[in-house]
């Protein structure tokens, strides 16, 4: 027990009890995920309706479907069309939860702002989808769109399958990219997160998982929750790192 303590104080910023106070906020929102998805499955019906008006949306501005032209290119390459898959797959939880502990561990003093911006993006998002349930591309094959990810599958009992608008993906993808940025010293791996967010925008339409419009309704909410962050700091004469989520709410 005690070599664990001594571990815990050697590795933790700030000991065990603080890392599993950060662990019981993730899964707080797992939770709340789970329950917006609940209130959403008891009314398929109004995600399908939205997702028409996304569609009727788009054909006003453009005269063909921006995501299926994405769709086309992952096509042409099995390693594209793979590789876009698995980011859609985990570019959220797996993607988000190592960038988490890593900034936790190696720059902890970006840490606390990232969670809070993370965390509120995914609130407004999770609220979006209480109040705009929409059924995302793949769900309308007449029109073209085709599912890249197989929802049939195992990972798909998991996921919300009328969380389209805003994209979540799209709104953490910006969010990473930017705390990873300025987190790392190298080149290459700056410009690997600076990368980052345009490649998930892409996977997320070549995959028929989010319409563009969805993919702009994200960007907005991460830029959103960024100032908010920010501002809430700045506000406060607090480091911005040093604000807590509660003080968000």
């Amino acid at each position: 027990m005690t070599a664990v303590v001594a571990a815990g104080r050697r590795i933790l910023p700030r000991g065990w009890r603080d890392f599993a106070v950060q662990i019981v906020l993730w899964v707080g929102f797992y939770v709340g995920y789970l329950g917006v998805r609940s209130v959403v499955d008891r009314d398929p019906s109004r995600a399908i309706v939205n997702g028409f008006r996304v569609i009727d949306f788009e054909q006003r501005f453009t005269s063909h479907f921006f995501e299926q032209t994405a769709q086309r290119i992952a096509d042409s390459s099995n390693l594209l069309l793979t590789a876009a898959a698995w980011t859609y797959w985990n570019s959220e939880f797996t993607v988000i939860g190592l960038s988490l502990l890593w900034v936790y561990l190696r720059h902890h003093d970006l840490f606390a702002r990232f969670r809070n911006t993370i965390l509120l993006a995914n609130m407004v998002g999770l609220v979006g989808y209480v109040l705009m349930p929409t059924a995302p591309p793949w769900m309308f094959p007449t029109y073209g769109f085709v599912d890249g990810v197989n929802h049939q599958s195992g990972l798909g009992a998991f996921a919300n399958p009328y969380a389209a608008m805003p994209s979540l993906h799209a709104a953490d993808a910006l969010i990473v990219g930017i705390f990873l940025f300025r987190a790392c010293r190298s080149r290459w791996s700056r410009a690997v997160w600076a990368l980052w967010p345009a490649w998930v925008w892409f996977c997320v339409l070549a995959t028929a998982n989010h319409f563009w419009l969805d993919v702009l309704a994200g960007i907005v909410v991460a830029l959103i929750s960024l100032g908010i962050v920010s501002r809430v700091a700045r506000r406060r004469g607090q480091p911005a790192e040093a604000v807590p989520i509660a003080n968000l709410l």
